[in-house]
């Protein structure tokens, strides 16, 4: 397997090799954040198409490694666990968002710790993969190599300069490779010596090359629209709860920012309008109504209920972002 590489689409949708790896084209973003289910993650289509993802997952434990070539825009909202961070990448893209910091340079990788709340938008056409670790058995080491860069780290998602990122993609993918290979052959993947080679790996590449100064600090601009966005999210999300569909008015008197302010954070975070974005989640409330399964849903009832009233229209609305009708998406449920 080439993780980063299209394959066919036998391959691509084979199910698990093994009790560890997993490999699988996504049709369904919250199917995205499913196969992760060592994070609380919701994951939401922003853009159009059929196919999501492609996803390659490695799952050893307490070690966890994740690489995804993204078909369709997507947005990923979670929380970290306790004793849990990540060190991930993505290809270079002015369009790309970890939070509150942008792809700022082809050699970027990000740190997230324990316990830290994350958004993160994913463009159509992005390869993005991260790796997991204890976050107590990763600091302590990562101290030992570089006290100066690592004795105080952030608590919440930073950016860091990597001058060995190349070699760092490389490890990832032989890592996935191998595990395939194993599992096809029937042996045994020995997850305790792969994941000695891997912390030590990753630790030699990024931790004893951090600078001093390489956590680079957020623009002051961009956390204020992320948080104003934040807000708004939290904001839609509740009111979608009950079925009542929150207006841009609603939310600004809510928010007490302006129109103006709305958009130019909503561009920044998302790269559209507040518009846009509340129409794409409600189309994405009703995709997963369709596809949950109860017996008793309908297209009609499942787009009046995020209130889509003109049923054509949300139809066109519908097949235009995914690809498919509602019909054929009920059709398919689980």
């Amino acid at each position: 397997m080439s993780a980063t590489s299209d394959a066919s689409p036998a391959a691509q949708d084979r199910a698990t090799l093994g009790n560890e790896l997993r490999s699988k084209t996504i049709e369904n973003a919250a199917a995205q954040a499913s196969m992760q289910p060592w994070v609380a993650m919701e994951c939401y289509q922003l853009s159009r198409g059929c196919r999501v993802s492609q996803v390659h997952t490695l799952d050893l434990g307490s070690q966890q490694i994740v690489q995804e070539h993204q078909f369709a825009s997507v947005q990923k909202l979670g929380s970290t666990p306790a004793d849990y961070c990540t060190i991930s990448y993505s290809t270079p893209s002015s369009a790309f968002r970890f939070s509150d910091h942008a792809a700022s340079g082809t050699e970027s990788i990000y740190f997230m710790p324990e316990r830290t709340d994350f958004d993160i938008y994913v463009p159509a056409g992005t390869q993005t993969a991260y790796i997991s670790f204890s976050e107590r058995e990763f600091l302590e080491a990562a101290r030992g190599l570089n006290p100066a860069a690592w004795d105080l780290p952030s608590r919440q998602v930073s950016q860091l300069q990597c001058a060995q990122l190349g070699a760092l993609k490389a490890a990832l993918t032989q890592w996935l490779c191998a595990a395939e290979t194993a599992a096809i052959a029937g042996d045994e993947l020995a997850p305790d010596v792969l994941r000695a080679i891997m912390l030590e790996t990753v630790l030699r590449i990024v931790a004893a090359n951090a600078g001093d100064n390489s956590i680079l600090p957020p623009l002051s601009a961009r956390a204020r629209a992320l948080q104003i966005c934040r807000m708004a999210r939290e904001y839609v999300d509740e009111r979608l709860a009950v079925h009542a569909l929150p207006t841009i008015v609603d939310i600004c008197v809510s928010l007490a920012v302006s129109e103006r302010t709305l958009l130019y954070a909503f561009h920044a975070y998302v790269g559209m309008s507040p518009q846009a974005y509340l129409r794409l989640c409600r189309l994405n409330h009703v995709r997963s109504t369709l596809l949950a399964g109860n017996p008793t849903t309908t297209v009609t009832g499942a787009a009046m209920q995020m209130g889509f009233l003109h049923l054509s229209r949300f139809a066109g609305d519908y097949k235009q972002v995914f690809e498919e009708t509602p019909k054929a998406t009920l059709a398919r449920r689980s």
